[in-house]
């Protein structure tokens, strides 16, 4: 019993040592402490007040994305294309922004506005998020086609392809791809689009248009 006293005494004996050893040295190096602690609780602040803005600059995109939705599918395209512009440059990042951008390509094709399409896409698809990558080249390869360039639209629908995760999508940006590789002679990237097709999205509906296009390119296929 005695030697489970002293082992309780010695024992809180030592945490009461390195208590007094610990607010000795908060006291010797108090102004690093109280700074260290402004600094975190700065830091946390800026966070909250970072997440709360998000979302409040998130809630106002979302009600200007509606309306100009509205403008879009009355075919208001004037006033759809400055929502969707204002929406995409000051709430550049938020899920708003990346669908007004989009919805803006699709504006400026629907006006025949194929140019501006590009200037909207070709710096944004690159860096577009994945959910809106595929989409995103799909519209800046139909701009480039629109426009006469072929090579840059295959290549556009190419990356299309790569970012899509679904079959059919992927089946047929593959098959665009296809048709721009022919349009400039390139045969052997416009083989390597349709072979994919048939030997990896045989189920989907390109897939046939895909095994008459290596039959004319001289491919036997199965």
């Amino acid at each position: 019993m005695t030697t489970s006293v002293r082992a309780g005494d010695a024992a809180a004996a030592g945490r009461e040592e390195r208590a007094e050893a610990l607010f000795g040295w908060v006291a010797r190096h108090r102004n690093g402490v109280i700074w260290t602690v402004v600094t975190v609780l700065v830091g946390i602040g800026l966070l909250g007040w970072r997440q709360i803005s998000n979302r409040q600059g998130e809630r106002v995109a979302s009600q200007q994305l509606n309306s100009a939705r509205l403008a879009l599918d009355s075919k208001n395209y004037p006033l759809a294309a400055s929502e969707l512009s204002r929406i995409s440059a000051n709430y550049s990042g938020t899920r708003s922004a990346n669908e007004a951008t989009i919805l803006l390509a699709q504006t400026r094709l629907a006006q025949g506005q194929a140019q501006q399409a590009i200037e909207v896409l070709k710096d944004y698809a690159s860096g577009a998020p994945s959910e809106y990558k595929a989409q995103a080249f799909g519209l800046l390869g139909a701009a480039y086609e629109n426009i006469g360039h072929p090579r840059e639209a295959a290549d556009a629908y190419q990356q299309a392809a790569d970012a899509a995760e679904m079959p059919f999508l992927k089946g047929q940006f593959l098959s665009d791809a296809g048709r721009g590789w022919l349009a400039v002679g390139d045969t052997s990237r416009a083989r390597a689009a349709y072979q994919e097709i048939v030997t990896k999205l045989d189920s989907t509906s390109v897939a046939f248009e895909a095994k008459v296009r290596l039959g004319e390119l001289g491919t036997a296929t199965k």
